[in-house]
């Protein structure tokens, strides 16, 4: 067995704190606060992964930067029109229409997904943890660990919304490897922050549009 190193403990401990954080603190937050609150521990942790030995760079210069928004728009353009689609499904319109909205739309849509969510969540996990994993682990046990950590985070969430824990765990925890993949191979932050962004936003206009056309209670 390998020894447990300063690197691999930093990173297991990440893992665990921003899955005790997801899963304890933020649902007790202040709802309309909570984007801030979120937004700035991400950015905090992204700074302090950068101090990390061996963790790798977020890419959002220069020209790396350019390399994730010309392969993150592609994507994200593929995500978005993949959600559109998925609404001609009879089944899809119908969780749509079901799907209890923010009493704050407009906030939700221009403020809680970009800043509260996308951002947030990349710079915690592709961001920080997916650098500090990988510096500690190599690509592959890295992205394992922040995939894990990301499906895991996701618990309260499914929770509220009533649906499968376990296929929620799993199907971000899938979103979450597939991200960091995408930084990897684009040595930018910026490509899975679009996809994500795209993706989120896609599936809350969709809901915001289908919860509208649907008949108002009498």
């Amino acid at each position: 067995m390998a020894p447990m190193t300063a690197a691999k403990f930093r990173a297991l401990a990440l893992a665990a704190a921003l899955t005790a954080w997801n899963v304890v603190v933020d649902p007790r937050l202040p709802e309309r606060g909570r984007p801030v609150v979120r937004a700035l521990v991400g950015t905090a942790l992204l700074g302090l992964s950068r101090a990390a030995p061996g963790s790798r760079r977020s890419g959002l210069r220069p020209p790396a930067l350019w390399s994730g928004m010309r392969t993150g728009s592609v994507a994200a353009a593929v995500v978005a029109s993949s959600v559109v689609a998925t609404t001609a499904l009879p089944a899809v319109r119908t969780a749509m229409r079901e799907r209890e909205l923010p009493p704050a739309v407009a906030f939700w849509l221009m403020l809680g997904i970009p800043l509260g969510t996308v951002w947030s969540e990349e710079a915690a996990f592709r961001g920080a943890l997916g650098a500090v994993g990988t510096g500690a682990f190599g690509h592959t046990g890295g992205r394992l660990l922040q995939a894990t950590a990301f499906g895991l985070s996701h618990i309260p969430d499914a929770r509220a919304a009533g649906e499968p824990v376990v296929g929620t765990v799993l199907a971000t925890g899938a979103a979450g490897w597939f991200l960091d993949w995408l930084m990897h191979r684009t040595k930018s932050l910026a490509a899975p922050l679009l996809v994500h962004l795209a993706l989120n936003e896609a599936g809350a206009l969709a809901a915001v549009w289908y919860a509208r056309k649907s008949p108002r209670p009498q």
